[in-house]
């Protein structure tokens, strides 16, 4: 703090006392897939799936990656599950596309859900097959699992591709099919994919995207790049009127499996990201930030 005027203070304690809710709808969402990922593994334990979350694949004919709610590995069986947590009732047109109308009278085009999953499926499938061309051929199963116990469901799901299962019958599927032994090469190949990087904010509002750099200077970037793991982080702010004179109001802890990094955090310091959904990407000021949650790097292509 030495060496700074009143007004760079003030504009950092403000910045350390904005609060960041999250989105109520998103929020259930995540909650929600947390949760079928935790009893998924729960439930599938005995006979061998090995649950994957978030799983993002390269996407080379449209650009870009792509994500999947779960990715679900058995014996030479692969599950690609798309989860939907939506209350209300949906209906499904003739081109595939799912009409959600929500219980407060609002309606939804999701359009075409099952395609797209299936698409996914099909890219992950065809990675598999290009790196293990002499390899065992492999069932790939495309899921749709939704979750939420107040949702009613069309007659027309037979017309999909997809198998289409609510919360008990997907679960049911994990405890009463055994796929066998593992075949390695699944499941290394599907564990070589990265996942989101994942950022809190104070009050809970959770940022998901690519963290591009922490902004903490060029050893914690070198530190960052070593790493084969996820880094894991906490940040700690001292937030009340008196911590406007404190020398060091803000800290973060970072660790990587077994190696620790303490440091405090200058005044100006942002992490640079690119957040789902946003076209460009963006700083967001350490002063707001209480966890992160960096994706190992991918060892898939």
């Amino acid at each position: 703090m030495n060496g700074m005027n009143w007004s760079q203070r003030w504009k950092w304690w403000r910045q350390r006392k904005v609060s960041s809710p999250p989105d109520d709808i998103h929020r259930a969402g995540e909650l929600a897939e947390q949760r079928l990922a935790k009893i998924s593994r729960a439930a599938g334990k005995t006979n061998g799936w090995n649950v994957f979350e978030s799983v993002r694949i390269p996407d080379i004919e449209q650009g870009g990656k792509r994500e999947i709610d779960l990715v679900i590995v058995g014996g030479g069986t692969m599950l690609v599950v798309e989860q939907k947590h939506w209350s209300g009732s949906f209906t499904i047109n003739h081109k595939e596309e799912f009409i959600q109308e929500r219980s407060n009278g609002t309606s939804h085009n999701h359009s075409t859900v099952s395609q797209r999953i299936e698409r996914k499926a099909k890219i992950l499938h065809e990675m598999f097959k290009a790196r293990h061309p002499d390899g065992k051929e492999i069932t790939v199963r495309v899921l749709l699992a939704f979750t939420h116990h107040k949702l009613e469901w069309p007659n027309n799901v037979g017309i999909l591709n997809s198998d289409v299962r609510n919360e008990n019958q997907f679960i049911n599927l994990l405890e009463e099919e055994n796929p066998g032994p593992l075949n390695q090469d699944l499941f290394d190949f599907v564990n070589g994919f990265g996942t989101w990087d994942e950022i809190e904010l104070n009050g809970g509002l959770m940022l998901k995207g690519d963290v591009l750099g922490l902004g903490l200077g060029d050893d914690i970037a070198r530190w960052q790049n070593s790493c084969e793991e996820p880094l894991l982080g906490n940040a700690s702010h001292a937030r009340s009127f008196f911590s406007l004179w404190s020398k060091e109001p803000s800290n973060v802890e970072l660790y990587y499996g077994q190696q620790h990094v303490k440091a405090s955090l200058p005044y100006g310091k942002s992490l640079r990201m690119h957040v789902v959904g946003r076209k460009e990407p963006e700083d967001v000021p350490w002063a707001g930030i209480v966890r992160l949650n960096l994706s190992k790097p991918p060892s898939s292509p």
